[in-house]
């Protein structure tokens, strides 16, 4: 994925720290205190330019949610969707997801999603791949007990060593789609990526696992 470099992009997260936080160390353990209610939280972590996480929280404003960005460029794709519509219960972080452990703390999270990430395809990168069992550790540590990952994707290797890497792990499989579009699964909403190769005909794979 080719970025167009956004040079004011940090100048304008930095502006806007009721929906982009700066700080996230400072809500260890306690995120709860970041929003205006006290709800689960569910987090996507490479939420892209924000309209997978901006469309589940208008669709359950019951949950909280966070956005996880690593690529300041992008994330202020999402930023502007925020200011636009003004959710209480949506907010955006700019880190990398090695780095979750830094700023949650054990049961923090209900839910990840892991929509469409890079899927590395050469065996020398598998250990980036965000569902390699070190990652997998890391959403262990942050998640409730029975807390679920749900991951989306259209790359079949990807998804067959994804389900592979769960089993392994010991993770138990809740929900599996071949062909997610085609399948009858109510109430999907699509990230950007997703209506982009799904209008290729690409097909696209979902899963469900809980530790």
């Amino acid at each position: 994925m080719r970025l167009r470099h956004k040079p004011w992009a940090e100048d304008k997260l930095n502006e806007f720290p009721q929906y982009a936080i700066g700080n996230p160390e400072f809500y260890k353990g306690k995120w709860t205190t970041a929003f205006e209610k006290e709800q689960p939280l569910h987090i996507e972590i490479g939420s892209g330019k924000g309209r997978f996480i901006t469309e589940m929280a208008k669709a359950h404003p019951d949950i909280n949610y966070i956005g996880i960005e690593v690529y300041k460029s992008v994330i202020v794709s999402a930023l502007d969707q925020l200011i636009e519509v003004d959710l209480p219960n949506v907010k955006l972080l700019n880190i990398d997801a090695s780095d979750l452990g830094k700023f949650f703390e054990k049961n923090d999270v209900d839910r990840i999603y892991l929509n469409f990430s890079d899927p590395w395809p050469k065996t020398r990168h598998e250990k980036r791949r965000l569902t390699y069992k070190t990652f997998l550790d890391i959403y262990k540590h942050i998640l409730k007990d029975n807390g679920e990952i749900h991951f989306k994707t259209d790359n079949q290797n990807l998804f067959e060593y994804s389900l592979m890497s769960f089993s392994l792990y010991g993770l138990l499989l809740k929900f599996i789609s071949l062909d997610l579009h085609n399948s009858g699964f109510e109430g999907n909403i699509m990230t950007e990526y997703e209506e982009k190769f799904s209008n290729r005909g690409n097909r696209i794979y979902r899963c469900e696992v809980k530790y």
